[in-house]
């Protein structure tokens, strides 16, 4: 290997959504830091099974509640 080429690699503290901790080795941050997770394992659908609704409704929905009660006809 080439000598000074590489990023330091330490090791870090991984908090997951649950608030537990575990210590690994990476390239992110400094010495000891804390990364500090948004979706996880156990938090994520696609490996717990379960679906959160983000979004309700289409577009073609949002713009109807929102400028459903317009008219274009002429009075």
């Amino acid at each position: 290997m080439k000598a000074d080429i590489h990023p330091d690699y330490h090791f870090i503290n991984v908090q997951m959504t649950d608030g537990t901790v575990f210590q690994t080795r990476s390239t992110w941050g400094k010495e000891g830091d804390t990364l500090a997770l948004d979706i996880d394992p156990t938090s994520h659908p696609a490996w717990t099974g379960a679906q959160r609704m983000l979004d309700q409704g289409g577009r073609v929905a949002q713009f109807n509640k929102r400028f459903g009660g317009l008219s274009l006809k002429k009075s």
